[in-house]
Formats: C-alpha cells, structure tokens, sequence
C-alpha cells in the first residue's frame, strides 16, 4: 500500500484558504501526502505570492479545477461564485480525482473539506471515499447555522419567502428581537444572520441560504468534524454539537511558521518598520481580502489615523476602495511621514507578534481575531460582513478585549471617533490585562496537554493516515512509532481529551491493540 493521500478542498476566499493550508502543512509532517485544490484562479494568485515550494517536504501539491466563471468576472459577488461552483464543481471534483489516482501511485484516501463546500464531500461519499469536515469559523457560527430548522420552528425566520417576485428565504420575521442560545454565547441581531450580511440583493441572500442548508448536512454525514477553535474560546458552542472536534487555532498553533495560502505578496519592509518603534506604540490597520471603503469613508479612517498621533501600520490593499483607486486626503502622506506604514500586504502573523503593537483596528475575521487573541492584543472592531458582526460580540462583550466603533451620519465612522476609541482603549487597563489573560489561555490550549495541542494533532494526523487510508479499517498501523500509540492511550486516559475519545476510542482501541499482537508476535 501507498503512502496515506489526502485530497483537500476548501471554499474559494481567503479566510477559508489560510486554515485548511495550515492544516495540510501540519499532516505532511506527519508524512501524510497532501493534493490542495484551489480554483484556477486563487491557484494562480497563491503562485504568485509563494510560488509552488508551499512544503519542504514535497508531500504538498497544490492542484486547481475551475470555478466555472468567466476571466474579468468578479469573485467576490459571493451569490454568483457559490451559484457557479454548485453547478461545475461536483463534476470537476470527481474528473480530479480519477485523473490523480490514475497518475499517481498513491490513491485518494480521505477527503477534508470545508463545511462550506459541502459538495466536495458529497462528491467524496459518492465515489466511497471516507470524509473529514473543517469547520474554519467559531465554533458558535456553526451552531446557528444548524440552528436554521429551530429558528424557522420558532418563528424566527421564514423557510420559503412569502414574496412571490423575490421568493427570499430565511426572512427575519422579528427584525427587531435581539437573542442568544445561551448566556456565554453572544446575543445576535437577526438581520446579522450570515446569509443576510453578505449581500444586499435578496437573490443572493436566497442562493446563500440554500447552499448554508445544503451545507450542513455534512456534520450529520462527515465522518469526521473539526473547527478552527477551542474549548476555552466556545465551550458552550461545543456542547451544542458534541460530534465535533476543537483542533484550532490552527494559526496559534503555527504562529512562528509562514502561512501560505496568501493571495497576495507580502511586504517584508513593514517589519523594519516596526522593528523601529517603541513597544506597545503601533496601531495595527487591516480588514481582510473583502473589505471595501467607499472614498468618503477611506478618507475618514486615513485622517483618524492622522489624529491619533501614534505610529501606525495600514494594510491597504489595490482595490480596498469601489470603483476606483483608493486616494489620501490631501497632504496626509507628507504629513505623517515615517509615522505612518502602508502596504498592500502584511505578514500578519509576524506583526501581531511584533511588541510594538498596541492595538488592532480589524474587520473581525475569524483568523484575524484567533491571531489578535494569540498575540493578546486589543481590538478595536470594524466588521464588513459575514461572521464579522458575531466575532465583533465575541471580542467585546464575551471576552472584553476590545471596544467598537459608533457610526455617525451615512453610516460613517468618523476620524473623532476612530482618534476617541484609540485613546479610550490605550487607556484600558482593563482591557489589555484581559487581552493578555485570553492569550495564556490560548498558548495553553495549543501547548503540552491542552484541548488543542501540537500532540494532538500529530495523534490524529496519524490516526487519520492509518485508519481512513488504510484498506482495513481494523488493522492498526504496523510500524507506527510507538511515541504516538503511547499518546493514543494517554488521550484515552485523560479526562482533557473527553471529547476526542468520544469519537475515537472504539477505533484507538483497535489499533492500539493490533500493533501490540504485533509488537508480541514480531
């Protein structure tokens, strides 16, 4: 038998790229063989910015297949690329995978997939391929999700959309009630729903809304479950859904390495840069890959930042504003000088590390929030869309390590408000001895014996290589270091791995014992 062979697919933006790519760097270390498939086009983009050496290992390939959108149509119309990826990609999928394992001495054993490309494990489970489902948000983002079928129960959301023009689904029915599914998860305005925040237009709310539904199934059908979080961020989360698995934060557990999977160059300067500041000083400014500024707005935030009179850096991106490209006030970039850093991309990981930084002005995506968390640095909270408005409640009023900002007239955060938030937080005291406390909780769960450790995952990538890929399913794994089967009885004997032998003992067992018959026999 060949080497163990993973196929991994996550959905098509960023946020979901940069997890299952940590994920997948951490199974070729385990010599398990890894095909990461991209779309064409985020293939081409994750090349240019890293060129194909992601794995010093060479167990890491990166693959692509189209998304079935035209060059020059725009990716980020989330409606139209999920619409597009349902009706080409099962059958893509399915061409790639018959084409590697007729090339490839090492067949397809498992495939991980993003819940949110739910059709990737469809096509998995179709072709009789075992299946591993990564959730790459909170844990709680998750739970509402599954909670669809409760909130249309209760009157909360309309199923089928009584419009007979828009036919929208999953219509807030009381838009004015604010709830929470318990009092350690964040209260949640209806109209902040995933499917409704993406977009405005009610034909791309309708098109999210079935595919969330659509997606769900793979908890129930997945072999196995896992999320980017932990028992110590969600712990409520986890109890509402016991089949998954905590193995986040993915990037806490691999802050000192590169990511990959970066759709853009990054700036190396900016860490000269900061190497050049006085501890705790800088403002750190970036929104993600989808945030976009109209001009007023971009202007405000550049003159906030002028007003703080502390250094900053600010990642603005090429098409950070709509329509054209972005413009500085007047003056501002002679006026702030060596003050200020702006660059198209960061490191982002190396800068929240960095003890100049003060504070993060972030859009609240989940892996910013997870490495903000894992650096201990305060937050200052602009969501855009998606889950951000959720991870905003977790940041500020679950943990209470960060403020938000007050939008004035337009719906304008104003440079008054950006410089009052900025000294408001500097000085907190509070705050930033909670951010530090999160932080050790966090390193905690990542280290020896947490809920999320570097063992852990090593126990399961191994697990994973020598169950799901191996032809019988009750043979253990014969020359399996003996380290690891002695970290497979460990977690079967501790009580803070609970959860993970909930899933897995049945199957530890089996292993376990055959390598000891033989160990005896041999």
């Amino acid at each position: 038998m060949g080497k163990p062979h993973v196929l991994v697919v996550p959905y098509p933006a960023q946020g979901h790229v940069i997890p299952l790519m940590e994920l997948s760097r951490h199974l070729a270390k385990q010599g398990i063989k890894i095909s990461f498939v991209n779309t064409e086009f985020n293939h081409k983009r994750v090349i240019h910015a890293f060129g194909k050496n992601v794995d010093d290992s060479g167990l890491l390939q990166l693959l692509s297949v189209p998304d079935g959108l035209e060059d020059g149509e725009d990716r980020n119309q989330i409606g139209k690329l999920t619409e597009s990826l349902c009706q080409v990609m099962p059958r893509q999928l399915k061409d790639l995978i018959h084409m590697v394992n007729a090339s490839d001495d090492d067949k397809i054993s498992c495939v991980l997939a993003d819940i949110n490309l739910g059709l990737a494990l469809d096509v998995a489970a179709e072709l009789g391929i075992p299946t591993v489902a990564l959730w790459p948000a909170s844990m709680f983002q998750l739970v509402l999700n599954l909670s669809i079928p409760k909130h249309i129960a209760e009157g909360l959301i309309d199923e089928n959309g009584k419009d007979p023009v828009l036919l929208l689904s999953g219509t807030p029915l009381m838009k004015d009630k604010m709830f929470r599914l318990s009092p350690t998860t964040p209260c949640i305005h209806p109209t902040n729903f995933l499917w409704l925040n993406i977009d405005a237009f009610p034909s791309t709310q309708k098109i999210l809304f079935d595919f969330l539904r659509r997606n769900n199934r793979a908890v129930e059908t997945a072999d196995w479950v896992l999320c980017n979080s932990c028992l110590e961020l969600e712990p409520e989360g986890f109890n509402l859904v016991p089949k998954v698995l905590p193995i986040g934060p993915l990037s806490a557990a691999n802050r000192l390495g590169n990511l990959s999977g970066n759709f853009w160059l990054e700036d190396p300067t900016c860490m000269q840069w900061l190497d050049q500041q006085p501890p705790g000083s800088v403002i750190y400014v970036a929104f993600g890959s989808f945030t976009v500024f109209d001009q007023i707005q971009f202007q405000e935030l550049a003159l906030g930042l002028e007003l703080t009179n502390r250094p900053f850096l600010w990642v603005v991106r090429e098409d950070i504003t709509k329509g054209r490209r972005h413009v500085y006030p007047q003056g501002f970039v002679e006026r702030v000088g060596n003050g200020g850093k702006m660059v198209s991309w960061a490191p982002q990981g190396a800068v929240l590390e960095h003890p100049s930084i003060a504070c993060f002005i972030s859009h609240c995506g989940w892996n910013s929030t997870l490495e903000g968390i894992s650096n201990g640095v305060p937050f200052l909270c602009w969501p855009y869309f998606a889950d951000q408005f959720l991870n905003e409640s977790y940041i500020c009023d679950i943990w209470k390590v960060g403020l938000k900002f007050e939008r004035g007239e337009r719906g304008i955060i104003g440079k008054e408000e950006i410089k009052s938030k900025v000294e408001q937080l500097a000085g907190d005291d509070n705050i930033r001895t909670r951010a530090v406390e999160l932080k050790q909780r966090v390193i905690k769960t990542v280290g020896e014996g947490g809920n999320s450790d570097k063992g852990h995952l090593d126990v399961w990538g191994v697990f994973i290589s020598n169950y799901f890929c191996s032809a019988d399913k009750s043979v253990g794994p014969v020359g399996c270091p003996a380290a690891v089967l002695l970290g497979w009885a460990n977690l079967l004997a501790s009580k803070r791995y609970t959860r993970f032998q909930d899933v897995t003992k049945p199957l530890m067992k089996k292993t376990i014992v055959s390598w000891l018959i033989v160990e005896l026999l041999f």
